[in-house]
């Protein structure tokens, strides 16, 4: 299942299969003829999991996002399903042990397709802020509150780590502290659950950006948007309506009340990828001081070094990674990491997110990842912050607290969530491993035999779904092509991503349905053969 670079792709994903999903036009269609129960505005994690909450419980549920689905913050995370090592530091015990629930969940019931176990090794240098015995008692205390799910915390020696980490630095290394913990691909968990978030009932529209809210003698009942891929106008009536736009919560809060005081503030997370210099089978997590940690994960066969942690005053659509945050990315990665593998030509890509925090005085890195739920002068409710491991609970919150509204506006129509499976799988649940075999073995037939790097890619980003691509590719030989040499993407992924994952753009497809963009992998080629797809929708 190889290319090569010029080959031509006179047909390809031209004739694209049944059961495709609505297209864009014919969803803002249906969205302006009804009225819903719940419009939720922004498609990061937070919009995304209440409207699939929502839409379970039977409310008549719709979802906006001016860019795409998890298109900012809510794809550049650090990929981890964690219970939050660092805030045993602060006390916050019933805290870590929740969110271990959480994370045990998802990584084993609600998407074991698209989450999986990540060994964490914690260096211990001469000088460093922490002792051996304080991290070995942390990481054992850590192990504990996930009922020693992931094994016992332990220290483990120098010489040890370094087989299963080779670029670790071991100069003035005492000892290493080890604890597990999750890791994901954030953008398909996300695009997984506004399926699921549509599977139960929710209409969503990407690429629709808020222009206005309407309002009904005072309260806030729909909003004005524009749809950025052809600029057609159009209105959205709902009983309530959910900010939920992450950063730009307090600009929709103003059009609501043009008066409104601030309710956060940002702080940006800045992340290197780089290729790898040798196999990682654990991860690194360094303190750099008294509260942060850096990190260093195996990702996607890839390196991914991070994150900074610093207050952002300015334009959320504007930010990006400086030449200041890759110095301090790399310098802080150095503490552990050797050189060859921080060299600058390794990087393949960088990206930035704003993590979402209360308002107030303080340092940044000290403040609570806690999710703040308000209600506006017209009714409209604002939700902001929390952290990805919990997306589940903060979406269960969120319709309790719509339930219990003064009133209750949406309270008589719809289940609590006591009610609904608590565990609800995502789309394509099943054992990766399993899928990944039966690709090999038959995923090919009758074209050419599945590469093996493919096969796990397919199993490990969409679970049981991956037949379906397996059968476009075997529909067509060319949609069995690699869109690239150097990655495990098929050209059936792109064809899929359009007709069944929301994709309008070309960044839609590269950057969040695949791993070419952030590979370094989206050449020019690529991307026209990726917009002849996309254009052959109907």
């Amino acid at each position: 299942m190889t290319t090569q670079p010029g080959a031509a792709y006179p047909t390809l994903g031209l004739h694209p299969g049944t059961g495709s999903q609505p297209s864009h036009a014919e969803t803002r269609e249906q969205l302006s003829r009804a009225t819903y129960d719940l419009l939720v505005i922004g498609g990061g994690i937070l919009g995304i999991s209440t409207a699939w909450h929502a839409a379970q419980s039977g409310l008549r549920v719709a979802l906006v996002d001016a860019a795409d689905f998890a298109g900012a913050t809510s794809s550049a995370s650090s990929k981890l399903l964690h219970g939050g090592l660092r805030y045993l530091q602060t006390g916050a015990v019933k805290l870590v042990a929740e969110n271990h629930v959480e994370r045990r969940a998802v990584s084993r019931e609600v998407a074991p397709h698209l989450a999986n176990p990540l060994t964490f090794y914690l260096p211990v240098y001469k000088g460093g802020p922490h002792g051996a015995a304080k991290l070995g008692a942390g990481v054992f205390a850590y192990s504990a509150l996930s009922a020693f799910g992931d094994g016992v915390g332990h220290l483990l020696s120098p010489a040890r780590a370094q087989r299963d980490v080779p670029e670790l630095r071991t100069e003035n290394l005492k000892a290493v502290a080890v604890y597990g913990d999750g890791q994901m691909n954030d953008s398909r968990m996300a695009l997984m659950t506004v399926r699921a978030a549509v599977e139960a009932g929710a209409v969503v529209l990407n690429h629709a950006e808020v222009t206005g809210l309407r309002f009904t003698r005072g309260r806030v009942t729909g909003a004005e948007l524009k749809d950025r891929m052809d600029g057609t106008e159009f209105g959205v009536d709902a009983r309530l309506v959910l900010n939920a736009t992450g950063p730009w919560v307090d600009h929709l809060r103003r059009m609501e009340d043009a008066g409104s005081a601030p309710s956060i503030r940002l702080s940006k997370g800045a992340h290197l990828v780089l290729k790898r210099t040798s196999h990682w089978r654990a991860a690194l997590a360094t303190p750099i001081d008294k509260y942060r940690i850096t990190f260093a994960l195996p990702w996607e066969d890839m390196l991914l070094l991070g994150t900074t942690d610093e207050e952002f005053e300015g334009d959320p659509s504007e930010v990006t990674v400086t030449e200041k945050d890759t110095a301090q990315i790399l310098d802080e990665a150095a503490f552990s990491v050797r050189d060859r593998q921080l060299d600058r030509d390794l990087i393949t890509y960088s990206f930035a997110g704003l993590r979402v925090l209360p308002g107030g005085p303080g340092d940044t890195s000290k403040a609570k990842r806690e999710t703040v739920v308000s209600e506006g002068r017209g009714g409209m409710l604002s939700v902001a912050g929390g952290k990805w491991t919990t997306f589940r609970h903060i979406g269960r919150t969120i319709m309790n607290k719509l339930a219990a509204l003064p009133g209750r506006p949406l309270g008589e129509d719809m289940e609590p969530m006591s009610a609904l499976p608590n565990r609800l799988p995502l789309p394509g649940i099943a054992n990766p491993q399993a899928v990944a075999h039966r690709l090999l073995v038959d995923g090919g037939t009758p074209g050419p035999r599945m590469a093996a790097d493919t096969a796990r890619h397919l199993a490990t980003h969409y679970g049981s779904l991956a037949f379906d691509i397996a059968r476009l590719a075997n529909e067509d030989p060319q949609l069995a092509e690699r869109v690239h040499p150097d990655a495990p993407e098929v050209w059936a992924q792109v064809v899929y991503a359009r007709d069944h994952e929301w994709a309008e753009t070309v960044d839609d497809v590269l950057r969040r349905r695949t791993t070419l963009t952030v590979r370094g992998l989206d050449t020019d080629e690529v991307r026209a053969r990726t917009r002849q797809l996309l254009d052959a929708r109907r």
